[in-house]
């Protein structure tokens, strides 16, 4: 194996203490990179399976994804666990996003947490020159690379030959071809890592360094920063210019040209390489179905249909598909709760049990079949390379409202959580579009949102609507998510005139072949989103359901004494059992008027009521201000504790629910209809407020979204209700 030196002599501690990591038990680390669309996180899952996490690195907002990895070592035939980290994916090491440079910053700090001790770069071998690039550069970084050929399936398939043998000797690494989609070469990857422990040397870089610097200062600047190799030395010197100028070794003019210099020789290198180790011998069958495909899904007209259908299908599905595990769950809590009450006696823990924690519980874990689809629909729809045209054929109308194409990915990734949405905004380097997507991204309706609106438009529309062969109720929250696009367009094109900027913005983007999604992946992404929406909404839920129930089952002493004293003198001369039911039903509705919550919720009704919410569903839009999805968690104390015998589901009892003042039923299409429109614009989600804080380092922009977004909301409902009451 053999290491790019740039005519130095490599610090020898590097491939010491590397040799010595292999022989003891200390997880070597292995970063995984390559350009966007190469597979790399497919080959993470790959090898890494269920033994990973995701996180953030330290002070962004970066997806940090890391994982461990068991393989046998082929001469000793010992097993050792490897440290992976998935860095984000970059076309080179000249840093343009935030993205890039988190990678930048974890290959360029030995002291950071996640320097690797093994650069595993990844390349789609069907698309090799261009790969090359990023893979060149890293080499020439002086660190134990691996060159991994993925997909090499689909080279071949489409006649692409790589001499993997000569690939190796022309850029001294080792090379290794596999195809993570289908588990095919990952042991000889793993296989791989151990070629490390011996035969390490230093060798020459692939570029000739001085032939694009000047090389006296090349040597000084590597004897001063003292990285890897001239090259690294030259990359994290011109990475600091703007942080200290004070140092004489700066030099503003010598970096001048200098990437473009770079990637020139480069390219040069490049064509080379492939000449000497790439043979075509027919044209890509994959690339001629891509274009017969994209004649009708990137099309100015039938691309937005195709859109628009697809989005219809999904959201038809969601509905029909999670409805019976959704039935299936509502029964259980149902048969719990009920069998808790049975088996435990009447008391504080009981109650706290039953009408807190089992109640707030049920009101998140019913809708997981419908997060999981709805997750599961995304990532096939991002495995297949299908987002990407969206992408494209948006862009000509986002450019009307001073967007780019860009931006429909976060908001697209909108759809599942607007949290992720937001952080992916920095792959826009154009600030004035990156702010005004971040401004708009949260009208998208995300998963948070689809429990409300599961839960009312059930209410709402019975399940035996149908137009012709299609739910109605699909239809409608196709409605909403369409909605949510309209408006964030609507917005976007207002802010065009407010926010002024003379940046000017390009769009550039590869559109990858269309790919059969990996069902494996797909799986674990939906496995993974659900653990975080349980975990992370679960938690939220858990601590509001517990105060709630407290504030809905206590309240002043002197009112709770006067409506005991009416009632005790009630059941006394009760004789009838079915009296006695309906006497405690009385009595446990104006508790919950008298409790705190129900203090609480009058005092905000004379705001809310011509919005035709009543004092309940003001509690809820108070609580669901830290997560929209708090919303049914809320409502689900809050009628448990109006109703302890009662063991009908939070549907079944909403749709019961009557105004004691007129007898008509409280949930009717009118304030159904109103609601959703309350929750499809409002600004109900602390954890996107924070996001928006750290993105944009101000409060300002928060603040004015947190503001427009509630009065969006407020106006929308009021016109709904006004209109249809």
């Amino acid at each position: 194996m053999y290491l790019s030196a740039n005519n130095h002599v490599l610090n020898t501690n590097l491939f010491s203490t590397l040799q010595q990591n292999f022989s003891s038990k200390e997880q070597l680390k292995i970063a995984l990179i390559g350009n966007p669309n190469c597979g790399k996180s497919t080959l993470f899952n790959a090898l890494t399976g269920l033994h990973q996490k995701t996180g953030n690195y330290p002070g962004v907002t970066v997806d940090k994804k890391t994982g461990v990895c068991k393989a046998q070592n082929p001469v000793t035939k010992q097993m050792q666990w490897f440290r992976l980290i998935d860095l984000p994916g970059t076309y080179s090491l000249f840093p343009k996003s935030l993205d890039e440079q988190v990678s930048f910053g974890v290959l360029m700090d030995n002291k950071n947490v996640d320097y690797p001790d093994i650069i595993l770069i990844v390349v789609d071998a069907s698309n090799l020159k261009r790969h090359l690039l990023l893979a060149t550069q890293l080499i020439d970084l002086g660190r134990p690379c691996i060159l991994v050929l993925n997909m090499i399936d689909a080279a071949k398939a489409n006649g692409i030959e790589i001499d993997v043998n000569k690939l190796a000797e022309l850029v001294q690494v080792p090379v290794v071809s596999c195809d993570a989609r289908h588990q095919q070469g990952i042991e000889k990857v793993k296989d791989t890592f151990f070629a490390f422990a011996q035969n390490i040397q230093p060798q020459q870089g692939l570029i000739n360094i001085q032939a694009t610097v000047n090389k006296d200062y090349a040597e000084s600047v590597h004897k001063f920063v003292n990285q890897t190799s001239v090259y690294a030395s030259l990359l994290k010197q011109r990475s600091n210019i703007e942080k200290d100028e004070n140092l004489n070794i700066y030099n503003k003019k010598f970096f001048t040209g200098f990437e473009s210099r770079d990637m020139l020789f480069r390219f040069e290198k490049i064509k080379k390489i492939s000449l000497e180790c790439v043979n075509y011998s027919s044209v890509r069958t994959d690339l001629k179905a891509t274009d017969k495909l994209d004649r009708f899904t990137t099309h100015p007209f039938w691309g937005f249909v195709i859109f628009i259908a697809v989005l219809f299908l999904i959201f038809q599905s969601i509905f029909y598909l999670a409805e019976f595990p959704m039935q299936w769950i509502e029964i259980g809590f149902s048969f719990i709760t009920q069998k808790t009450r049975e088996l435990l006696p009447d008391n504080f823990f009981t109650s706290l049990l039953t009408n807190g924690i089992l109640a707030g519980l049920s009101g998140i874990v019913v809708f997981v079949p419908q997060i999981a689809l709805l997750f599961g629909f995304i990532g096939i729809l991002e495995d297949s390379g299908y987002m990407a045209r969206v992408s494209f054929i948006m862009d000509k109308l986002m450019r009307k409202v001073g967007l780019n194409g860009r931006s429909v990915i976060p908001l697209i990734s909108g759809m599942a959580c607007a949290v992720p949405a937001i952080m992916s905004t920095r792959t826009i380097s154009n600030k004035k579009e990156r702010l005004v997507t971040i401004l708009i991204t949260p009208l998208m309706s995300c998963s948070a949102r689809l429990p409300v609106y599961t839960l009312l438009i059930g209410i709402m529309i019975p399940s035996s609507y149908r137009l012709g062969f299609f739910d109605v109720k699909g239809l409608l929250l196709t409605a909403l998510y369409l909605l949510g696009i309209i408006v964030a367009i609507g917005v976007a094109a207002v802010l065009k005139y407010i926010l002024k900027t003379k940046e000017r913005s390009f769009f550039m983007m590869e559109l990858p072949v269309y790919r059969i999604p990996q069902a494996k992946t797909i799986l674990l992404t939906m496995l993974e989103k659900v653990k975080v929406f349980l975990l992370d909404a679960g938690k939220v839920i858990m601590v509001i359901s517990i105060i709630l129930w407290f504030l809905t089952s206590y309240g002043p002493k002197k009112e709770f004494a006067a409506i005991d004293k009416n009632y005790t003198e009630a059941f006394a001369k009760a004789n009838a059992d079915s009296v006695k039911q309906e006497l405690t039903t009385a009595m446990e509705t104006q508790k919950l008027q008298a409790s705190y919550a129900g203090h609480l919720g009058k005092i905000i009704e004379p705001v809310i009521k011509p919005l035709g919410f009543d004092w309940k569903i003001g509690i809820s839009l108070i609580t669901s201000i830290a997560a929209r999805e708090v919303f049914v968690g809320t409502m689900a104390t809050l009628y448990q504790s109006g109703d302890k015998e009662d063991n009908l589901s939070i549907r079944q009892k909403m749709m019961l629910e009557k105004n004691p003042s007129t007898g008509k039923l409280v949930y009717n299409f009118a304030v159904c209809l109103s609601l959703l429109m309350f929750y499809a614009f409002a600004m109900q989600c602390m954890s996107t407020l924070a996001v928006v804080k750290r993105e944009t380092n101000s409060y300002k922009w928060p603040i004015i979204q947190f503001v427009y977004m509630s009065a969006l909301a407020y106006v929308a409902s009021l016109l709904v209700y006004q209109i249809l009451k």
